[in-house]
Parts: structure tokens; sequence; C-alpha cells
């Protein structure tokens, strides 16, 4: 992965067009669905080839995001951009406080439990309503891990992209 790679997140994709004046629907990949909305441009990448576009305005509409972009001024225009992939530079999220992390800042993370055992590598996380749970694969199998800190996860280092849990190795 570069180095432009690795300073893009990968938030949403553009599913289909919303009315006739060129507005668009989005899948949004955010905590809240809303909240693509915030960032702008958008890196719009499609089969090898990539845009950036600015969000004039956009909405919640029922459970839909639907979103302006300039000069994207009909519907076939914004048919045009249907399946393309957005992306936002990792440089215009919104600070965050301490002890609060990026669910993109995690994924990568080795996590080790408080013997040692290195438990695997954090591939993705699931948001349960109790409370977000760490997938994590190991070499042999796979934990799910609430993510309760500091009950369950102890430390989170991001610059040496590791995690330490109070968890089991065979659990």
């Amino acid at each position: 992965m570069s180095l432009n790679e690795q300073a893009l997140l990968h938030v949403g994709k553009i599913s289909g067009v919303f009315g006739i004046k060129g507005w668009v629907k989005v899948f949004s990949f955010t905590g809240y669905r809303e909240d693509i909305l915030q960032y702008s441009p958008w890196q719009l990448t499609k089969n090898g080839v990539t845009k950036h576009v600015e969000i004039i305005t956009g909405q919640l509409q029922n459970q839909l995001v639907v979103a302006q972009i300039k000069g994207i001024d009909d519907r076939n225009a914004a048919e045009s951009l249907m399946g393309w992939e957005i992306f936002i530079e990792k440089a215009q999220l919104l600070p965050i406080k301490e002890n609060e992390y990026y669910w993109s800042d995690l994924i990568g993370l080795q996590v080790e439990n408080i013997e040692g055992v290195v438990l695997g590598v954090i591939d993705n996380l699931l948001e349960t309503g109790a409370n977000d749970v760490i997938v994590v694969q190991g070499e042999e199998r796979q934990h799910a891990i609430p993510f309760i800190q500091p009950q369950v996860v102890l430390e989170i280092d991001l610059a040496e992209k590791k995690m330490r849990v109070d968890w089991e190795a065979d659990f």
C-alpha cells in the first residue's frame, strides 16, 4: 500500500440517483450515516480512475443519505457516478478526545493478552448495540472481543500498532 493510499479512508459509495436535479444516493460507512456529508472534497474512485468532487449540500432522507455534488446538475450526470467509491483524506477527520479512536486506526493492530500471547490482528469491528466488538484474526482462530475500556481493552499503542487485552487465548 502506498503512502497516498494510507492517507485515504474509504467512507462510502455512490449507490444511486435521487430526483432529477443531479442528487446522488450515498451508502455511508461512517458511524452516523449523515456524517459523510461533513467531509468535502470527496475522492471518487472506480476502475482505476480517480476524481475529486465538492459537496454542495446533503441530508438524511429517511434511512438514506443524499448529496448534491458541484457540477452534477441532472439525473444523467448523477447516473454516471453510480458505483464510484468515496474516499476522504485522513487529515479531514475531526479531532477526537483522549482514549477515543477511529475504527480505521484500530484495524491492523496486533492484539496480545496479559499473558503475552499474541491473539492475532484486528480485522474489523462490529457495532452490537451494547458495546463495539473487535474481531481479531489469529493464525488458528478468530476472536470476538468486546471493546470495553479499561476492563477488557487495557492498552492501545497506535505508534507501536499494538493492543493489550484481558482475554483468554482459548476463549
